[in-house]
């Protein structure tokens, strides 16, 4: 096209042997007009003058001057520059991004005497992502490299879609990352997200929801997209929304006019107690610290840009004069918008202004003017690290030694034959330190070191409003580290203190977490673990089973060692049975002292004395053999109960079934004719059988006890919080050998007892013997189903009550009567007396 058909731009420029160029905001438009490539272009009309916006593009200016006047850094280089006013709109921003890069002449000549245009080698822009986007789409095609300050979309660490953009603000990624570390140590797991209705914002929605999830910090109580434009009723709904949730936490990735009219409806509507998480892209506007708005937003949160120094900027801004570029645009906006005044004639295609002419003579330092508050250098600070990226880059390049080149042939680059790509191959490797102390390098994906700024909005008693800084948030080999100093932060509520934002309460130790069917994962019931699980962790998701000798708590958080069940001496049964063994001891001691001190009397004698010592020793070991079932099981104390308990028993009843027979044999030989009888039942023939029939029985013993021998054993079958000691048998077929060899000698003497119940008095001792052991039988009749079952301790218990009990029937029958007449009735226990009583019976 023609000369009508060039782009009008309104820019600020200084000539230098390589330039740079800049896209900035220095105003906004609440008009977008609809663009034409005619004959006849309209132009935009730029209103509202950004004073941030042209101290972003200061910042550039006051960079590229001081790397001018360091001699250490492009030495014999001086650096130009062309920046843009994008006007906030996205058709002037990519068209200002196109002249950078091609220029606006009508021909393109190729120049190999170094005449004409300074090309632009780089590009510190722009501001929105969106903006971003569309130009390194561009840009990308041509390596052009491009650094911004203020674009954190994570879709632009796409190394494949935009190769040639470098920002110096952290990507989106990690400002998500960031907001969920403050999330995470607040513990505020239920959440409200507000987003703006463009690149930056949807795409943070994305990232948001994926990073939450995956970090499990909590959930979002509801999404919604903010806007553009004053669509009143969306806002209206939104805010009816938030006003609805039980999240009391609400964050915000949008620009400040979102928030702005955002803030109107909920001052319309009055919702209060809410707590605010700003994104770095509105936590330091100071519109909305208005004394309408701070009631509502006061405490709230937010991540700023990390905080700069710029030595010497105040005085570099104090001296800035509307003619000192030979531009009329920039610093002549910039005095008239300070000054209230403007330039004749006015500026082609902008608003009048009103008010009094400007004679550039005016005073900076009688203006207060947020422009020369540096106190607070965020996104400027930016822009500075991003010229002094390019400065380092292109120096890098400069120092090349040829033949040591990183370019094929070891060749290197040179300014009257750079290509872009070759800046941006030094630009990736780019790493140096500011002055202020930060280091500059970019990763694989052309993002900065990640750092954040946490910021807090106090409000003073005095109604004003402070911004103040509480802590840090940094990228590191352990993840993101956040730094609070808690103390500092003021919180909007009575309380001070920390609001909750959660769907359900957290479900303490002892209880797992049970989600809610059809809702997110922070809502759910908290059930108690069963019994023998616990989970000694808050919102644990699962009760883990306690080893097999442990058992859960009553608070279920907790594993204790079982407790442990046996037939203790300590316990009231023990104690019984222990007295009872011990006085069946004594009894039988006091029985053997009587019959030794009346050994010669006819009632002792006449009853086989030898045999009753013997049976009375045998009872008291029967007796003391249930001590062995008392205690702790042990591997000795298993191995002897049964074995001593079976020897005793035998003896016991040996010698019954041996006095019974030595009472039919000497009834047999009263009779004429039968004295041959008694030959086979002397003395030594008792003792010999006694020993004999006891001698099975510890065969009987022995084998046992060396083939599958009784041992202790730790039974958790019976009840799940107890471990029950207990002694296993071994082999049930030995056991049952035993006992069945007890019963046989029982049963036989029971019968030859019954056999000669009949017999004279004077050897009716078959009668006491035909009691006991029908006490006897009887006892161990009912043991045995009483035995099998009885658990635990219990079954221990049952076999003592039947030794003690068979024991005591055996003692009683057998020796209670003879003890009676002993001691108390003495008269009877002459021969005759005895022989008396047998005569009158015969």
């Amino acid at each position: 096209p023609g000369s009508t058909g060039l782009f009008h731009l309104n820019g600020l420029h200084k000539a230098g042997d390589v330039n740079l160029g800049g896209l900035f905001e220095v105003h906004y438009t609440s008009v977008f007009p609809e663009w034409k490539f005619t004959s006849e272009p309209r132009q935009p009309t730029c209103t509202g003058f950004d004073t941030q916006g042209f101290r972003h593009a200061m910042s550039m200016v006051f960079a590229v001057d001081e790397i001018n006047k360091n001699s250490n850094l492009l030495p014999n280089v001086t650096l130009g520059y062309s920046l843009y006013d994008n006007c906030g709109a996205l058709v002037i921003g990519f068209r200002a991004a196109l002249v950078l890069a091609s220029g606006q002449e009508e021909q393109f000549l190729l120049q190999e005497n170094c005449f004409g245009t300074t090309p632009v080698l780089g590009i510190v822009g722009d501001s929105y992502s969106t903006f971003s986007i569309a130009s390194s789409n561009v840009l990308g095609l041509f390596r052009l490299p491009m650094v911004s300050h203020f674009a954190t979309c994570s879709c632009l660490s796409n190394r494949q879609r935009f190769p040639s953009f470098f920002r110096t603000i952290p990507s989106d990624a990690f400002q998500v990352r960031a907001m969920i570390q403050i999330l995470k140590h607040f513990g505020w797991t239920w959440v409200g997200l507000l987003v703006s209705d463009d690149d930056y914002g949807l795409n943070v929605a994305r990232s948001f929801q994926s990073d939450l999830a995956k970090s499990g910090a909590g959930c979002l109580a509801y999404t919604e997209i903010l806007p553009w434009g004053n669509d009143t009723a969306e806002r209206s709904r939104i805010v009816n929304v938030m006003k609805k949730s039980t999240a009391r936490v609400v964050m915000v990735f949008a620009h400040e006019i979102h928030i702005y009219r955002l803030m109107e409806e909920v001052v319309t509507q009055k919702v209060t107690g809410l707590q605010w998480m700003a994104s770095e892209a509105w936590t330091s506007v100071d519109v909305l610290q208005t004394p309408e708005f701070m009631p509502y937003l006061a405490g709230t949160l937010g991540i700023a840009i990390r905080r700069g120094e710029m030595t010497g900027f105040k005085d570099f801004l104090l001296r800035i004069q509307p003619d000192q570029y030979h531009n009329y645009y920039g610093n002549s906006i910039f005095w008239e918008d300070v000054f209230q005044c403007r330039f004749a004639p006015p500026p082609v295609g902008w608003v009048e202004t009103g008010g009094a002419l400007c004679s550039g003579q005016e005073d900076l330092n009688k203006v207060d003017s947020e422009l020369f508050d540096v106190s607070n250098l965020r996104p400027e600070y930016n822009v500075y690290k991003a010229v002094y990226a390019l400065a380092h880059a292109l120096d890098d390049m400069l120092q090349c030694v040829p033949g040591r080149g990183p370019f094929s042939g070891h060749s290197c680059a040179s300014l009257q034959s750079l290509e872009p790509w070759q800046l941006v191959y030094y630009l990736d490797r780019v790493d140096f330190t500011t002055p202020f102390g930060d280091q500059v390098l970019f990763d694989e994906n052309g993002d900065a070191l990640p750092i954040y700024d946490v910021m807090n909005w106090l409000w003073l008693p005095d109604g004003t409003t402070k911004i103040q800084n509480v802590g840090e948030v940094k990228e590191s080999v352990k993840g993101e580290e956040l730094t609070l100093y808690e103390d500092n932060i003021f919180w909007n509520s009575d309380s001070k203190q920390p609001p909750q934002s959660i769907c359900s309460e957290s479900c303490p130790p002892g209880t797992r977490v049970a989600r809610k069917k059809g809702q997110p994962v922070c809502c759910f019931d908290c059930v108690p673990c069963s019994e023998g699980k616990i989970s000694n962790s808050t919102d644990s998701m699962d009760c883990t089973s306690c080893p097999e000798d442990f058992w859960s708590n009553s608070q279920r958080d907790q594993c204790v060692p079982k407790k442990t069940e046996f037939l203790s001496y300590h316990e009231p049964l023990g104690i019984c049975l222990t007295t009872a063994s011990l006085l069946g001891t004594s009894i039988c001691t006091i029985v053997v002292g009587i019959f030794t001190y009346h050994r010669s009397t006819p009632m002792v004698r006449a009853n086989n004395s030898e045999l009753s010592f013997l049976l009375l020793v045998s009872l008291k070991l029967c007796f003391l053999c249930s001590l062995l079932f008392i205690g702790q099981p042990k591997l000795w104390t298993c191995q002897l109960r049964h074995a001593v308990f079976g020897i005793s028993f035998v003896l016991c009843v040996s010698c019954i079934l041996v006095k019974t027979m030595v009472v039919l044999a000497v009834f047999k030989a009263s009779k004429p004719g039968g004295g041959a009888s008694l030959k086979w039942f002397g003395a030594v023939q008792q003792r010999g059988t006694v020993m004999v029939l006891t001698s099975v029985q510890g065969a009987i013993c022995t084998s046992w006890i060396v083939s599958a021998s009784p041992a202790p054993h730790k039974n958790t079958q019976y009840y799940n919080d107890r471990i029950v000691y207990e002694c296993v048998v071994g082999s049930t077929i030995g056991f049952a050998v035993l006992l069945g060899y007890i019963s046989i000698l029982a049963i036989i003497s029971f019968l030859l007892a019954f056999l000669a119940r009949n017999l004279p008095d004077n050897f009716n001792e078959a009668k006491l013997i035909t009691f006991s052991m029908l006490i006897f039988c009887a006892v161990w009749v009912a043991f045995v189903p009483a035995y099998v079952n009885s658990p635990g301790k219990y079954a221990d218990a049952v076999e003592v009550f039947a030794i003690l009990a068979s024991s005591f029937g055996l003692l009683v029958a057998l020796f209670g009567p003879k003890c009676y007449i002993i001691l108390l009735r003495p008269e009877r226990n002459t021969k005759k007396a005895i022989m008396g009583r047998a005569t009158s019976k015969t």
